[in-house]
């Protein structure tokens, strides 16, 4: 903190008065971005529309109300190509995700120059594209279904899980590592006792929290035909089912309230 005289009294400031000026500099600059996005926003919206908003929703919320129980039968198997979708998008992905995570580590990677930019890539590239988009893409290749899902549940989640693992490596204390390798043991040996013990309980919070995003993602990709109970949500808007909306809306409610309780189990557990 810098220390100026005032009225011959020495005063400590907590910045200088350039980094003041700085300061309010970048809040200017965010303001003004804030009002040109809202400006290009309101620009593009139908206010008009918005007059009888409140008179929709009244009217959707008593069509929907109550929800049709008698279906319920018919959303059994959806919600479990859904669980299933998210539980192994998420294995596979981390499967792939732990070589990454271990290239991208800079104590840990083979090369900083060619081996780690490649897995840095590979983080960026799946974490930057939306699970729907990917699903898009997949189901024009592979076919509309739950296959398709589930690749783009793994591919979406790669990133994720491998820039939260690398950062944990790098975070490991050297100290075990280097007791390790002062016994002679192989690079095998050190990863294997060395770091691996230090990396285990991120590793398993990483993969409790993934499943947990994942459930929630792969509740919607049926939007796009990725199979689950997304596409039974779809079919009911598309026929203006109300009712059944609102129970699909109530099991994926209830499935989403489960996975974070039992995630919310293991990560005490883990802690």
């Amino acid at each position: 903190m810098p220390m100026q005289e005032k009225n011959g009294q020495k005063v400590w400031q907590l910045r200088t008065t350039k980094s003041q000026w700085i300061r309010w500099g970048m809040w200017l600059v965010g303001l003004v971005i804030f009002i040109l996005s809202w400006q290009e926003i309101s620009d593009k919206t139908l206010w008009f529309m918005m007059d009888n908003v409140g008179e929709v929703i009244v009217d959707i919320g008593s069509r929907a109300t109550p929800p049709r129980w008698s279906y319920i039968n018919q959303l059994w198997w959806p919600i479990w190509d859904t669980l299933a979708m998210a539980t192994l998008g998420t294995i596979f992905a981390l499967i792939m995700a732990v070589p990454v995570a271990f290239m991208a580590a800079r104590n840990t990677t083979p090369s900083k120059f060619f081996v780690r930019p490649f897995a840095l890539l590979i983080i960026v590239s799946t974490r930057s594209v939306n699970s729907l988009i990917w699903a898009l893409l997949l189901v024009s290749i592979v076919g509309p279904g739950v296959f398709a899902g589930l690749i783009a549940i793994s591919i979406r989640s790669i990133g994720f899980c491998a820039k939260l693992l690398y950062e944990a490596i790098e975070e490991i204390s050297e100290t075990q590592v280097e007791a390790i390798r002062a016994t002679g043991a192989s690079p095998l040996q050190v990863m294997v006792y060395g770091i691996v013990p230090q990396i285990m309980p991120a590793f398993a919070g990483i993969a409790v929290f993934r499943w947990d995003i994942n459930i929630r993602e792969s509740t919607v990709l049926g939007l796009v035909g990725a199979g689950g109970i997304g596409l039974q949500l779809q079919s009911s808007l598309n026929v203006l089912a109300w009712p059944q909306v609102s129970l699909i809306l109530l099991v994926i409610l209830f499935a989403v309230i489960i996975g974070e309780w039992i995630s919310a189990k293991v990560r005490g557990a883990i802690i």
